[in-house]
């Protein structure tokens, strides 16, 4: 989570100010009593209008809690805003925890064309402990692996195939980094810009 916290930190500071001004607003519009703390009731009310149940799930809120006193102040809500925009509200499969770290997809479900199938993400303990059920060709790579991989096919492409290839990979990462935040569907370009 350490390095979640950290990307989050460097991406709001690198955020133009009307982003910032936008983040400070949610945290408003989430803190209903005013006291400049969000308690586990008020983030579930909030993101629960939205019916994003990834968001409202209590191990993400937890994993936000970095003083465990049950509620987050700003500098633990923005990690929030950041997990929201870049699309890493991911949890495991198998145990349902939020993935905070190195997970590992199932190859085959990850290039499918079929935007309706799962990516089946599932985390380091159950993937090692053999704690899972999927299809029996399924080939599990980690998160970092495919995206060093997806490169990597991008570039091997004949050139005259390369841009489609690219093209390809830009609108599964679009897909996957439209968001549904306060109601309103975000477009990828109006987020991470730093991604």
């Amino acid at each position: 989570m350490e390095e979640i916290r950290r990307a989050a930190a460097a991406y709001y500071e690198n955020l133009p100010e009307e982003k910032k001004r936008y983040a400070r607003f949610i945290f408003s519009e989430m803190d209903k009593n005013g006291d400049g703390k969000i308690n586990l009731e008020e983030f579930m009310e909030y993101h629960n209008k939205d019916n994003n149940s990834a968001l409202t799930h209590p191990s993400l809120f937890r994993a936000l809690d970095k003083n465990n006193n049950g509620s987050l102040d700003f500098e633990e809500a923005r990690v929030s805003y950041y997990i929201i925009q870049s699309g890493r509200a991911l949890f495991c499969k198998t145990c349902n925890t939020f993935l905070t770290d190195v997970y590992f997809s199932c190859f085959q479900c990850f290039t499918s064309n079929d935007s309706t199938v799962s990516t089946y993400e599932i985390c380091c303990d159950c993937f090692g402990g053999k704690k899972f059920t999927h299809h029996d060709d399924a080939t599990f790579c980690d998160n970092y692996t495919l995206l060093s991989q997806g490169r990597s096919l991008a570039l091997a492409a004949p050139p005259e195939k390369r841009s489609s290839v690219l093209r390809k990979i830009e609108m599964t990462v679009g897909v996957a980094s439209v968001v549904v935040f306060a109601g309103t569907i975000i477009a990828p370009s109006t987020l991470c810009t730093i991604m």
